[in-house]
């Protein structure tokens, strides 16, 4: 059911889309092509002149939605990055899409910020600039300095903000409805989906409190690195609708005329947004998402300075692996390996017949890979295999578009820096000391000496569990159920062999003794005794005679 509210929103939408002609495109969808008639029907078009030029669909959809407003741009911005769903030509203007709107007076953000606070604004600040330093559409900033000096940037969420966004959430949630109903694309294109998607990040970006955890916990993992620095969050000062951050002083990374005239090295500072780009990612597993140039900066010393923390992406320890290993699988042209990788992740369904896969994503690169590598985008190769795996059913991965999304920000930003850049060539050495680190024999000591304490902490139950088990094996009692053919092989040469289980036990337990020594770092003597007799009688409970079924 429509609210009036929304009806009156509604007939607003409809004046826009007139205005900009796209109520032909509209009626060019398959859902209202029936009714493609009512053009001749519609006043305006009688004194439209036939012969007038039109600028074409894309542009006007763009202009469309930045005379519908924050809101309506904000959704733009987030469609252009779903480029799986949308025609390349469609997504690549939305992206033109800037989050720059008129800004609310300054008299009002004096208001929400002494609401906040519940106190006179002198109390807080010792000066606050009533003129916005910036507007976006969900907040704006001002520039203010604390009672003790300190300058700092105060960003306050625009007033009646989650009002209107809610309005225009549920209106957008009708049209998703009526399109994935009653369109023959509809349920391809995932309407409802976008829009679940969208209304998420939206109301993240109004919770400042949340936008400033972020910031925080990004500063702490780039603590003592030199490859970018994160303002630091004044916590006394922050709430939910406003937040107060250091003040940093940089040279916008799209400024490269003034890059240059500082003197900073720009393969140098390309090179370095892409180890950025992949540290947030396979080493700290929390990447800022929207790293756009509106929000990088660079220092005089040639640092990268980021700001605006709304959106952050994370990776399951799954996803990590399999995409480190699906970039090295590019790498090597290694086809195969990636159609597996996709399946053993399920992005795509188990039944997904491996050598068709493996000749669709051949058919993807090995046009690409004929180029030399510092004319392939990175981030484009892997948009189209998103778009290939989604003929095989591969559902959306809401992480992975925002990883793509955020691949192809860095490396747009490294090209426009240093046109020569080979992302891959940068990149590569990386993922390999990655896996080497969380796959190797590095990556067993790494996890031993995670879990000693834990191990540690449960120790002392170890000699009453085994009794247990070993009494209930004297006594005929324990019973072993597994589930395949080879396992109850297993089982029927274990307790073929009572004396051969309790060495099997006390040879486990001696060894995970030894090992949580070695995790300790206590390579000693004991060390070394426990590791040996527990191998011995291991190897003693091993079965010397296997047979078949």
């Amino acid at each position: 059911m429509i609210k009036p509210s929304q009806l009156f929103r509604l007939l607003h939408i409809n004046r826009i889309l007139v205005k900009h002609g796209l109520d032909e495109v509209v009626l060019e969808m398959h859902l209202f092509r029936p009714y493609r008639f009512m053009l001749c029907l519609l006043p305006w078009n009688w004194f439209r002149r036939r012969n007038r030029v039109r600028e074409p669909h894309p542009v006007r959809m763009r202009r469309a939605l930045e005379d519908l407003g924050p809101i309506f741009v904000k959704l733009g911005q987030i469609l252009s990055t779903r480029k799986d769903l949308l025609p390349d030509e469609i997504a690549d203007e939305l992206a033109k899409l800037q989050d720059s709107v008129p800004p609310f007076p300054g008299s009002e953000a004096r208001r929400i910020v002494e609401e906040a606070y519940g106190q006179p604004l002198n109390e807080i600040f010792l000066s606050f600039d009533e003129t916005p330093l910036a507007s976006a559409s969900i907040a704006q900033v001002h520039v203010a300095a604390l009672l003790d000096g300190t300058e700092v940037i105060v960003k306050v969420v625009r007033p009646g903000i989650k009002k209107t966004i809610k309005r225009d959430l549920g209106l957008l949630y009708i049209m998703a409805e009526m399109v994935e109903r009653y369109w023959s694309e509809g349920r391809r294109l995932r309407p409802l989906e976008v829009v679940a998607e969208y209304e998420k990040t939206i109301y993240d970006e109004l919770d400042l409190m949340k936008e400033a955890a972020s910031a925080s916990q990004l500063r702490r993992n780039f603590e003592g690195s030199d490859l970018l620095y994160v303002p630091e969050i004044h916590w006394p000062q922050t709430r939910r609708n406003v937040m107060v951050m250091e003040r940093i002083f940089g040279t916008p990374i799209s400024d490269v005329d003034e890059l240059r005239r500082q003197g900073v090295d720009l393969k140098k500072l390309s090179e370095t947004g892409v180890e950025i780009f992949f540290t947030q990612v396979f080493k700290h597993n929390f990447f800022h998402a929207d790293m756009h140039p509106g929000n990088i900066f660079v220092s005089s010393q040639g640092q990268y300075i980021a700001i605006d923390f709304g959106i952050m992406g994370t990776l399951s320890a799954d996803d990590q692996h399999y995409l480190a290993e699906n970039f090295l699988a590019f790498f090597n042209r290694d086809y195969r390996r990636v159609a597996e990788l996709h399946v053993q992740s399920e992005w795509v369904p188990k039944g997904t017949r491996i050598d068709e896969f493996e000749s669709a994503i051949r058919s993807v690169c090995e046009p690409i890979f004929e180029r030399p590598l510092k004319d392939i985008s990175f981030g484009r190769l892997l948009l189209r295999l998103f778009q290939t795996a989604r003929r095989f059913n591969m559902e959306v991965q809401p992480q992975l578009v925002l990883l793509q999304k955020t691949l192809l920000n860095i490396e747009g930003l490294g090209r426009q820096l240093y046109p020569e850049l080979d992302l891959w060539q940068t990149a590569k050495p990386f993922l390999e000391r990655w896996m080497d680190e969380n796959m190797g024999g590095r990556a067993f000591v790494s996890s031993m000496k995670r879990n000693a304490p834990l191990w540690l902490d449960r120790l002392p139950e170890m000699p009453v569990l085994l009794h247990d088990v070993l009494q209930q094996a004297r006594d005929g009692e324990l019973k072993i159920e597994w589930q395949s053919k080879e396992l109850r092989q297993i089982e029927r040469t274990l307790l073929d062999s009572n004396r051969r289980l309790y060495a099997a036990i006390v040879g486990s337990a001696l060894i995970v003794s030894a090992a949580i020594l070695f995790g300790l770092g206590n390579a000693s003597m004991v060390f070394w005794v426990l590791a040996g007799i527990g191998s011995v009688v291991l190897l003693f409970s091993w079965p010397r005679d296997e047979r078949r079924d």
